[in-house]
């Protein structure tokens, strides 16, 4: 079982609205049901996110991986920004 904890860089939001927070949390169950990764609880704030998980068959970096790059591209991509969106894994 892994809690993990990703903040946005400088403490910077990485959610700004409803629709933004709604593709995250679909992707992210794609992604879960694709890597066979338990998810036991969640919780998404303005400039972090906690997860709950549990990986079976996919290594857990490998997970986080896709997802995390996957949101920085949408999110930079939304807002015309480049560079990093997140903090150390």
């Amino acid at each position: 079982m892994h809690h993990v904890i990703v903040r946005g860089i400088e403490r910077r939001d990485i959610f700004d609205d409803d629709h933004n927070r709604a593709r995250f949390v679909s992707r992210l169950s794609e992604l879960l049901t694709q890597s066979g990764t338990r998810c036991f609880a969640w919780a998404l704030m303005s400039n972090h996110f906690h997860l709950l998980l549990m990986p079976t068959t996919v290594p857990l970096a490998q997970t986080m991986r896709r997802l995390l790059t996957g949101h920085a591209v949408y999110f930079n991509r939304r807002h015309k920004r480049t560079g990093h969106l997140f903090q150390n894994r």
